[in-house]
């Protein structure tokens, strides 16, 4: 790859800034292409944003930036376009830094602005190279998230339209599921986890069959119908039904005979069950009765203190005295017949009768 480092001005860099959403964002005189297909989504906070404002009116120098230069003769910015578009959007007047916009600025202010040099690298070279360059840079502190290093990598129309869906902040997405999923979309949260629950786990081979293809509407049918079948499955909504992988638990009972009173009413009991330590695992245990969602409470060490003294040590399995060390608590009456956490339904087993009773 050839570089070459240039000097531009605020000036040069602003010139026929354009943010036109999904169409993209231009500028330097509509020979930049601010944020390519591989981009990432503008993720800057307001105190960030400030921190470039405040780095220019000062003179200080700002964190170098890099180029692509393409084959019609323009630019793509390959790392910098959080400060790219930070400092367009001051200077078209989106946002104030210290109370004051730019064109409440005096003269002799706004020109200091405008003429500040930016040093920036211009980068020739494959798109492989390129994509390289994206992934290895350090994008002015803000670490990529894996799934932007795979929108990088896997760009194309396909990326695009996803994003489009699921990438946005107040995207289709969001409006539909925001109660559902964990995590923030412009921070690609939503489109990974999506992608997983299609894809059941083979996100990056996912996208490889899709990069060329020119939508993404298999994946957002997809995504409605799993929202569909969580709502109409689980009419009661909840908090702790935030960030549960429903897309999983759609594939495996999307077909199954399901009544949702009767799955309301074991959630509700659950839901009041002070032994069930994980409340959101509540979900996919009345589903398929896999008591691993719940973390059932274990014995107090008082408990199983207890429980040892009247065994007097001996295992009631093997009859076998060992120390409290070697052995664990067990519910004499198992939790889902109804045993509860406490003293009085604790006995202490070996550790190897325990293994076998668990069917470790």
């Amino acid at each position: 790859m050839n570089i070459e480092l240039r000097e531009i001005t605020v000036r040069e860099l602003t010139e026929g800034y354009e943010d036109n959403a999904e169409a993209g964002v231009i500028g330097y005189g509509g020979k930049l292409d601010i944020r390519p297909q591989y981009q990432r989504e503008f993720i800057y906070k307001d105190k960030q944003r400030d921190a470039v404002i405040d780095t220019i009116t000062k003179n200080f120098p700002l964190n170098v930036m890099y180029w692509a230069v393409r084959e019609d003769g323009g630019f793509e910015v390959i790392d910098g376009q959080q400060r790219t578009i930070s400092t367009c959007q001051f200077v078209e007047g989106d946002f104030a830094f210290e109370e004051r916009y730019f064109h409440n600025l005096q003269k002799d202010e706004q020109e200091r602005i405008m003429d500040y040099r930016l040093m920036v690298y211009q980068c020739s070279g494959t798109d492989s190279e390129k994509l390289g360059w994206f992934k290895t840079i350090n994008i002015a502190g803000e670490k990529l998230t894996d799934q932007e290093l795979r929108n990088a990598v896997y760009s194309g129309p396909w990326v695009s339209d996803a994003k489009r869906y699921f990438s946005k902040n107040g995207c289709p997405a969001y409006g539909l599921g925001s109660d559902y999923l964990d995590g923030a979309p412009i921070r690609q949260a939503y489109l990974e986890t999506v992608i997983d629950w299609l894809s059941e786990g083979n996100v990056e081979g996912y996208m490889a069959k899709q990069q060329h293809k020119p939508n993404a509407d298999e994946l957002w049918v997809y995504f409605q119908a799993v929202i569909s079948w969580v709502k109409a499955t689980f009419p009661k909504y909840r908090r702790e039904m935030k960030g549960i992988a429903w897309g999983e638990l759609y594939n495996n009972h999307k077909g199954d005979e399901i009544d949702p009173a009767t799955l309301e009413k074991k959630v509700s009991r659950l839901m009041s069950d002070e032994d069930v330590t994980n409340k959101r695992g509540i979900y996919p245990y009345v589903l398929n009765g896999s008591e691993r969602h719940l973390n059932i409470r274990s014995f107090s060490d008082s408990q199983k203190r207890e429980s040892y003294e009247r065994q007097k040590g001996v295992c009631p399995v093997c009859k076998e005295h060992f120390e409290i060390e070697g052995m664990h608590g067990d519910h004499i009456t198992p939790w889902h017949e109804g045993g509860k956490t406490s003293s009085d339904n604790c006995q202490m087993l070996c550790a190897e009768d325990n293994r076998r009773k668990s069917g470790i």
